[in-house]
């Protein structure tokens, strides 16, 4: 064979597998909404003044909790243990959205503004994984930049646990809504260029950005044009 037609047949095969990682993660991205949902709807009727009281240690045992199923997928991402991890973990994040959302329901337009908040979070994903999709770029460069801007942004979200300012929680939401959308547009080139092969890892990283995504826009949502009794 010659070298351009082999050259032509591996661009062909790397296609190909991108493709497949591409459509299985988004069936699972699909999926795993299901248990976040219901995971949201008994949050939403949860007690969790426990996280009030201690915001601390609640912060804690809530990244405990995420970094032992994180573990345990990353361990079987393989086999069907680790779909079934994710889609605990995804029920458990659903669960994680009890409080924002208790909160948001108490104002007078907060259904809307969840809405508009899920809406959005859909806009903003769609849009950057067809750019990363169609436009096949390589956004590898962001890595690094997105990577230290997400370490600041956690340092400054716990400093900002003993200092309570309002103002701050604002700005690091705004931060946080480019941080997660440079991360779905990172995540997506990733698979498109055949940077991730595992649809599994694909699956929770582009869930996380996704999550994260949504919180942050209903925050400022919530701040910027909530209506309070």
């Amino acid at each position: 064979m010659q070298p351009e037609l082999r050259m032509t047949s591996q661009a062909a095969e790397l296609t190909l597998s991108a493709n497949k990682v591409l459509r299985n993660t988004y069936m699972l991205l699909g999926l795993s909404m299901v248990p976040t949902v219901i995971g949201a709807a008994i949050g939403i009727n949860l007690n969790f003044s426990f996280m009030a009281q201690s915001p601390i240690l609640g912060f804690i045992v809530m990244l405990a909790v995420m970094f032992g199923l994180f573990w345990g997928i990353s361990k079987n991402r393989d086999n069907g243990l680790g779909v079934v991890l994710m889609l605990a973990l995804t029920f458990f994040m659903g669960l994680m959205l009890g409080p924002i959302l208790q909160v948001a329901l108490h104002l007078r337009n907060g259904a809307q503004l969840v809405g508009i908040a899920a809406g959005g979070t859909g806009v903003i994903f769609f849009s950057l994984a067809t750019i990363a999709t169609v436009t096949k770029k390589d956004f590898s460069f962001m890595g690094k930049f997105l990577f230290i801007g997400l370490i600041l942004l956690i340092v400054a979200s716990l400093a900002n646990l003993f200092f309570q300012i309002p103002v701050m929680q604002l700005t690091l939401s705004a931060i946080a809504v480019l941080i997660f959308s440079g991360f779905i547009l990172f995540d997506v080139s990733r698979i498109v260029t055949g940077g991730e092969t595992n649809y599994v890892m694909a699956t929770l990283a582009i869930y996380l950005d996704i999550y994260n995504l949504f919180v942050n826009l209903l925050q400022l949502l919530m701040a910027l044009a909530g209506e309070r009794d």
